[in-house]
């Protein structure tokens, strides 16, 4: 299935189907162009070999440790120092295969690498097929802090394959499978109501189904909101507590985990919290932040950090009022807190 973003001159086409790996490089390939193929070490080395072969002798592999730990400056000059020993110019590109930390990283080294070359991503991960890898977002961390460095820089084409979904561990299936009842919950009804059944993990079909799905709405909102001046911004439900909680937790727990933990504090009724909170239990996700933070102060200080606070000190946050309704709400990090319990 193809998925169009329309963005202007920054369009491209979102390819969702079984087999996906091995098309792409009929779309990525161009006379005499160099690819740089940006991975890391947990994405299984079968893929890139796939991939590899179907590019041929004008491909250069970048493989990097794998961890959220690895997406910073360091890492980031590796792939361009990469690039540059192999003479890549202007009209060469840059494919990430694996998952959001790689995608992030090797977007952003598109994005600033001769200030911009072409970019393609090959999403191993649930949670970068369904989210990261559409929208533009490339980025790195700084001093442990989420995506503080990055730049909006569109790909050329994403290929969703969900038969790499293949040798994923269960929990990281449901750590996934939260940033797409995330998109349902605020904006697709439809959508959110597929994870109040509980054969969601199990069911190959409703996984390609919850894909699509998710992709879509996250297109929707992209092509009316490209930079986040405004209706982008409900994508960041669940984030806000979210991300100060995996920065306060020192990575030890997933990201989509972490986003379960940010949503119920957001909900504005309690049966809306009941509902969501029983729909991320469907899902394998944890829903009581308070049995998770060992340090609120942590989570405090990761607030104060949030991109997303405005000149007020306030940070922008997205409210539930039900399933399909949400308002944004500025408030300072001590409220965010509050919200806890």
């Amino acid at each position: 299935m193809i998925i169009p973003v329309r963005l202007g001159e920054a369009s491209y086409d979102i390819e969702v189907s079984r087999g996906a790996i091995d098309l792409a490089a009929e779309k990525i390939l161009k006379p005499d162009r160099k690819i740089c193929v940006v991975t890391d070490s947990g994405v299984p080395k079968e893929y890139a070999e796939r991939l590899m072969a179907s590019l041929g002798k004008n491909a250069i592999l970048h493989v990097f440790p794998q961890g959220e730990e690895n997406k910073n400056f360091e890492t980031l000059q590796g792939v361009l120092h990469a690039m540059l020993e192999s003479g890549f110019t202007r009209t060469d590109a840059v494919v990430a295969l694996g998952g959001g930390v790689v995608g992030d990283l090797a977007g952003f080294a598109a994005a600033v690498y001769m200030r911009g070359i072409d970019f393609y991503n090959i999403p191993t991960t649930l949670l970068s097929q369904v989210d990261s890898s559409v929208g533009g977002k490339t980025a790195v961390d700084l001093d442990g802090y989420k995506n503080m460095i990055g730049a909006f820089h569109q790909p050329k084409a994403v290929f969703i394959d969900p038969d790499l979904l293949s040798t994923l561990p269960r929990r990281h299936i449901s750590n996934g499978l939260c940033e797409a009842l995330k998109m349902g919950a605020t904006s697709a009804p439809d959508l959110f109501e597929l994870f109040e059944r509980n054969e969601v993990i199990s069911s190959p079909d409703l996984i390609d189904e919850i894909i699509i799905k998710a992709v879509s709405t996250k297109r929707d909102v992209v092509e009316i909101d490209e930079r986040e001046g405004g209706l982008r911004k409900v994508l960041n439900f669940g984030h806000t507590l979210g991300h100060a909680i995996e920065t306060s937790s020192g990575l030890s727990l997933l990201h989509g985990e972490c986003v379960a933990l940010g949503i119920p504090p957001m909900c504005q009724n309690d049966k809306l919290k009941q509902r969501l909170c029983r729909a991320l239990e469907n899902i394998g996700l944890p829903t009581n932040a308070n049995d998770r933070i060992k340090d609120k102060n942590a989570v405090l200080e990761a607030l104060s950090h949030d991109k997303k606070g405005t000149s007020g000190g306030k940070i922008s946050a997205v409210l539930l009022n039900d399933v399909g309704s949400f308002e944004f709400v500025k408030m300072t990090p001590e409220e965010l807190i509050e919200r806890l319990g």
